[in-house]
């Protein structure tokens, strides 16, 4: 049996120690480590709560920058996307992945960039590009960068947790989930700890300046007694937050979620063929008033021709 990593099957894409199901060989193999989530983010409150049978069950903190819409696009629009799509070669990639990117060519190591072959980000883009201005915290975004990704379990297809190179691309990542529900990970490699609150019967956070040092119970009369739990902290790196994403739904990463945290997906969360557009907008120093401004407009200009073809 060939050893997990390092590529080597018919059509794998992968490197290093990146493995997929093409090249772990034909013998039953056990899937790279993928740790559980033991907090779910909840769209609705702006929560991360402790998963039910986690150790951190009735538990909850504040996950600042995510933004989460659900239908963003028509089922009738998806399929005409992923059609348009098809027409195009999918290359290997990493992990049991296929892509396609529509960009510039990049050194990330040597940070260096030139437009090469780029012509745009392709025609179908234009429509949700201009869907996206109705959302607040996507004004002013101007995507650069578009890659698309193919996801199928056959393939074993995954994504490491890990931060988008913040040299070149900006500070919010913005992605369409196509074909099928997923799961996004995020965990935190700080040694930082996280502040912890009870969540109370109305699934709120319970007011921080009603906790005592200590867990302490008082009678309450006919009410019976009631108990207040202390805010309990846990180091970073043993949390890890869920982000359920339902079919069409557009998800942004800001700020916290962007900077600390790092994201992926586990192979366990691809139960069918799943497609992921991702755009990226350009950082500080390639925009107005940045040391690489004149090659951000360039590249702008480019990109929302809105013709382009996979690179």
């Amino acid at each position: 049996m060939q050893a997990a990593g390092g590529g080597g099957g018919p059509g794998c894409g992968c490197k290093g120690i990146r493995s997929c199901l093409l090249c772990e060989g034909p013998a039953p193999a056990a899937p790279p480590p993928q740790g559980e989530d033991n907090f779910t983010y909840c769209p609705a409150t702006g929560l991360a709560k402790g998963n039910e049978h986690s150790e951190f069950a009735g538990w909850a903190f504040p996950f600042p920058g995510v933004f989460l819409v659900e239908e963003f696009i028509s089922e009738d629009e998806e399929c005409e996307i992923v059609e348009l799509m098809d027409r195009d070669d999918w290359k290997p990639s990493q992990s049991g992945r296929k892509k396609q990117d529509y960009g510039p060519k990049v050194n990330f190591k040597k940070q260096r960039l030139k437009a090469g072959s780029f012509t745009g980000l392709p025609g179908f883009s234009r429509k949700i590009v201009a869907q996206m201005k109705a959302c607040a915290v996507l004004s002013g975004f101007l995507p650069v960068e578009q890659c698309n990704l193919d996801y199928r379990p056959e393939r074993g297809s995954a994504i490491d947790p890990h931060f988008d190179d913040w040299w070149l691309w900006g500070e919010r990542l913005v992605s369409l989930n196509l074909l099928s529900k997923t799961v996004l990970s995020m965990s935190c490699d700080s040694e930082d700890t996280i502040q912890l609150f009870p969540i109370s019967s109305k699934e709120e956070l319970s007011p921080p300046g009603s906790f005592t040092q200590t867990s302490s119970c008082r009678n309450s009369g006919e009410g019976g007694t009631k108990c207040f739990l202390s805010p309990r902290l846990v180091p970073g790196k043993e949390v890890s937050v869920a982000i359920p994403l339902p079919q069409r739904s557009l998800v942004v990463l800001h700020g916290d979620a962007r900077y600390k945290w790092k994201h992926g997906i586990h192979r366990r969360h691809i139960e069918h063929r799943r497609v992921c557009i991702t755009f990226r907008e350009l950082s500080a120093e390639f925009s107005a008033g940045g040391r690489h401004e004149e090659l951000g407009k360039e590249l702008l200009q480019v990109a929302l021709s809105f013709q382009g073809r996979p690179v």
